[in-house]
């Protein structure tokens, strides 16, 4: 791949499916960009430790010349991978996919809104008429456009196929960890980077962007499976098509594989267009390596003659996808391998980290590119998942709290002054792993200013500049920006309820959610349980004792919270306080209410404090 990256084509309206990189890399499906890189081997390390790799684009964007060149893998392209079978890359973060059946079209994934989806099925309408007569989701991930579709059949019944746990999954990611994981996404996809300038998006690299301009205000449009599966594979005929679904974990424990027989067709969510993604710098349960192999070798057993995949470009041609799918798999089985090797030699996670490498041998596959995560933080994810949090380092056994550790090596190594001076030093000498740890101790001690944040995002943006990863980059500009007081992000490290989201759920949700709301050091001594009832039907109880609530559905309760889902809604959002609906009649207790708001006291939720 040595050469000039040539981005100059201008748009096809039909790009029939590239079997390999060589067709892919070099060609821009978007609008035409007038610039040139050179391409180096695919495979790059965490960052370079200079910046000769480093590019500045027409719009001012500073990247690694590799990160830049993942943009027209995932361009925008609507393929026709075989005759009634399309595949649309590059309408968002996620692919859109659709199969002409004896009974009209399936599709399979619905993107990040409505607007998406609707895009997604304009293109459709170029090549087929044929109406929509079910969908598909591979995991719980890009299900959000679904009702574009229901625009478009009107009154017309849609069998929705999915995982039983699709449902739970989305719930989990919204509510219990909803600060956490919403954050992780922000910072992950550079969701508030600015799209030109120093820290300007380049691609996320799975896709263009997570979620594109064109498409805002990015309707939420989810329509739950109404045909289920769990664990086990199953056979189904959908639309006239044999279809064999096979549960395939990777990066969602609901995720399934899809085998159309009489099309040699395979849609999956296992083989991407990256090195795959053991961790999430966002935040994830663990991807066991060991799992995903099985979903892999399952692929590779069915031996298909079209892939396509959740992310990235189709593949076709059997041999091709056997070639390409096996080095994939096994380099997903060398970064198992060794990380276990490595433990057992007692490496600590980090040295676990830089201890191993891809051979070179994996250089010449997008498939094996570290254009997403990096294999250094995979090794060491692995290793975590295996064997918990401690790595035999007797340092993390019982560490220092991290703003008393800081300032402690920040008085060993001679003060501030001249820690900030030998971290200005490792900034300027490219030894930004150094910069990175001496920022952090200025940062995280309790005398941090603006002198050393602005330090710490100075090496944050080095490392972005010199990384060929997206969500390095991604990561490292957002958290950047954070320090300098760019980006405003303080808001996104409290749980904050959104009154819609009440209104849109199950009314137990965002009662049994109250408990990971709980401030234990105002609730000392109290032990009551108290039950909510809305709209005339009890949804759930929280029994506070302990130090914790626990959810509760049964027994007789102390006291019962009588409202309505929308006022509860309104009090959970901070459109109204409890004393404000109790004032209004729109609340009534069953029992003794000052014992109620003694209970709920301790709920870090403004609207049940006033």
């Amino acid at each position: 791949m040595a050469g000039e990256l040539r981005i100059t084509d201008p748009v096809p309206q039909h790009q029939p499916a590239r079997q390999n990189q060589e067709d892919l890399v070099g060609h821009h499906y978007g609008p035409p960009l007038l610039y040139a890189v050179p391409m180096t081997s695919l495979r790059a390390r965490s960052f370079e430790p200079n910046g000769d790799a480093t590019v500045t684009l027409p719009g001012g964007q500073v990247a690694h010349r590799d990160h830049v060149g993942q943009s027209a893998l995932v361009a925008k392209t609507f393929y026709e991978v075989r005759p009634g079978v399309w595949n649309f890359v590059g309408n968002g973060l996620s692919n859109q996919s659709f199969i002409e059946a004896p009974e009209g079209i399936i599709t399979i994934d619905s993107g990040e809104s409505v607007e998406e989806m609707r895009e997604a099925l304009r293109e459709l309408r170029k090549h087929s008429n044929k109406p929509i007569v079910a969908s598909l989701y591979t995991h719980f991930h890009y299900v959000a456009g679904t009702k574009a579709i229901l625009e478009e059949i009107g009154d017309r019944e849609l069998p929705i196929w999915g995982h039983e746990r699709i449902d739970g999954n989305l719930a989990r990611a919204t509510t219990e960890i909803g600060p956490t994981y919403a954050r992780g996404v922000i910072e992950q996809f550079g969701m508030f980077l600015p799209s030109d300038g120093p820290d300007g998006l380049v691609n996320v690299g799975l896709g263009p962007f997570f979620r594109g301009e064109d498409h805002a205000p990015f309707t939420p449009g989810y329509i739950a499976p109404n045909r289920t599966f769990g664990d086990s594979p199953v056979v189904l005929s959908i639309a006239g098509l044999r279809v064999e679904v096979t549960p395939a974990p990777s990066d969602a424990d609901d995720s399934v594989t899809y085998w159309f027989p009489e099309l040699q067709l395979c849609v999956n969510n296992v083989v991407w267009p990256v090195l795959f993604n053991i961790f999430a710098i966002r935040g994830e349960e663990y991807r066991d390596p060991r799992v995903l192999l099985k979903g892999v070798d399952h692929i590779l057993g069915l031996a298909p003659e079209y892939l396509i995949g959740a992310h990235g470009p189709p593949i076709t041609g059997q041999a091709d996808i056997l070639r390409r799918v096996t080095v994939y798999r096994d380099s997903i089985q060398y970064l198992w391998d060794q990380a276990v090797r490595a433990s057992n030699a007692g490496l600590t996670n980090t040295e676990v980290g830089l201890a191993v490498t891809l051979p070179d041998a994996y250089d010449s596959d997008y498939l094996t590119s570290e254009m997403y995560g990096v294999a250094e933080h995979h090794l060491r994810q692995i290793q975590m998942g295996l064997f918990g949090f401690f790595d035999g380092d007797e340092a993390n056994l019982f560490p220092l709290p991290t703003p008393e550790r800081s300032s402690r090596l920040i008085q060993g190594f001679g003060g501030r002054s001249a820690v900030r001076e030998q971290c200005r030093e490792a900034i300027a000498n490219d030894d930004l792993r150094w910069a990175l740890e001496l920022g952090s101790w200025l940062t995280r001690s309790p005398e941090a200013d603006d002198t050393d944040r602005l330090l710490l995002a100075t090496a944050l943006r080095q490392v972005a500049a010199r990384t060929p990863a997206a969500n390095i980059r991604n990561w490292c500009l957002t958290r950047a920006r954070s320090l300098d007081g760019s980006l405003n992000f303080k808001g996104f490290y409290r749980q904050r309820i959104a009154e819609f989201a009440v209104l849109l759920s199950p009314p137990s949700t965002f009662v049994d959610l109250l408990r990971v709301m709980l401030d234990p050091s105002k609730i000392t001594g109290v032990d009551f349980y108290v039950t909510f009832e809305f709209d005339g039907v009890l949804a759930s109880g929280l029994h506070i004792r302990n130090s914790i609530a626990a959810i509760r559905r049964d027994g007789t309760a102390d006291a019962t919270v009588v409202t309505t889902l929308a006022i509860w809604a309104k009090i959970l959002g901070g459109a109204m306080t409890w004393s404000e609906a109790l004032a209004s009649g729109d609340l009534s207790v069953r029992g003794d209410e000052s014992k109620v708001r003694l209970a709920l006291a301790g709920f870090e939720v403004p609207g049940l404090l006033a």
